[in-house]
């Protein structure tokens, strides 16, 4: 135990925090917030709880770095779709859409982890700010792509009509990731991102093709 801990402590400081929050999240995801305690976190990272304070203030800093942390993950396994799509907007956007819906991004644990921490954000102030940073990156990176798609294909629009179909077209895919990873055996192989891509090419008006689908 002594060994290991030392072993630990040498580590980077963003290397240690990030294992703060690994073992925050793997805790809530089998447990619930409630079971988050500092005792309980410090168990589960086989560390001191002096540790845990030498890098969050609070136990509430820690839970909300762990939620930003989940959400920013989800949003960047996104994005990291478009890199492979090619330079045309419209196949950019189809790619961001699609992968919001698929595995692993559609996944049980997401889902629940995510539906774990929704409590606190009513009731927290800083996980309140949290929710919305999050929410705001993934939107402001879907209007951005929707805008592109619009110029590629010679449709013009304003900034508030934008950011309209933008909100619209980022609860059509909220609502399909939370069915489609909370009741995964309610759906057809590939069926959120089939019916997500038809929603948007209808909400936007530009036909969004899937490249990569499902035999």
């Amino acid at each position: 135990m002594a060994d290991h801990r030392r072993k630990f402590s040498r580590e980077p400081a963003s290397q240690r925090r990030d294992a703060l929050i690994r073992a925050t999240l793997a805790l809530i995801a089998e447990k619930g917030v409630q079971a988050a305690t500092v005792r309980e976190i410090a168990k589960a990272a086989n560390v001191t709880q002096g540790l845990i304070r030498h890098y969050f203030s609070t136990k509430e800093e820690l839970v909300s770095a762990a939620y930003e942390q989940h959400m920013g993950e989800l949003t960047d396994a996104t994005l990291a779709s478009v890199q492979s799509a090619g330079q045309s907007p419209v196949a950019r956007l189809a790619a961001y859409v699609a992968a919001g819906l698929r595995p692993p991004i559609v996944d049980p644990n997401a889902v629940s982890l995510w539906a774990s921490f929704l409590n606190r954000v009513r009731h927290d102030e800083r996980m309140r700010t949290t929710h919305e940073r999050t929410y705001r990156d993934f939107r402001d990176q879907l209007e951005a792509l929707i805008k592109d798609a619009l110029m590629e294909t010679g449709k013009k629009t304003d900034e508030r009509e934008l950011r309209r179909l933008a909100i619209a077209c980022n609860a059509v895919i909220d609502g399909l990731w939370l069915e489609g990873g909370a009741l995964p055996d309610t759906f057809e192989p590939d069926e959120p991102a089939q019916i997500g891509l038809a929603s948007v090419s209808a909400i936007i008006g530009i036909e969004l093709k899937d490249e990569v689908g499902t035999s």
